[in-house]
């Protein structure tokens, strides 16, 4: 799968990967909710970390439809907001 993140370029990411992405990205949902800057700042980085070294950045040059958008790492609590859909920023 090929996930953009905002300001940075694109990463494949083997699906098998989505399980402990999606335990990041209930984390990062629940600190949206509840207003928590310092923990979703934490997690959105963990969140971006762990997508950065679990997937293989594909080159600059490379334009491939990404399945997934994450917001860049100084996104704000309302930028990130506006990107979720139900399942949060990752689906399942």
């Amino acid at each position: 799968m090929i996930i953009r993140i905002m300001g940075e370029g694109q990463v494949s990411l083997a699906e098998s990967h989505l399980t402990a992405l999606n335990k990041l990205d209930d984390e990062l949902l629940a600190e949206l909710q509840s207003g928590d800057e310092p923990a979703f700042r934490r997690t959105l980085t963990a969140l971006l970390d762990a997508v950065r070294h679990l997937g293989t950045p594909l080159p600059d040059d490379a334009l491939e439809p990404s399945e997934l958008i994450l917001p860049a790492p100084d996104a704000t609590l309302d930028e990130v907001r506006a990107m979720l859909n139900d399942d949060g920023l990752i689906p399942g």
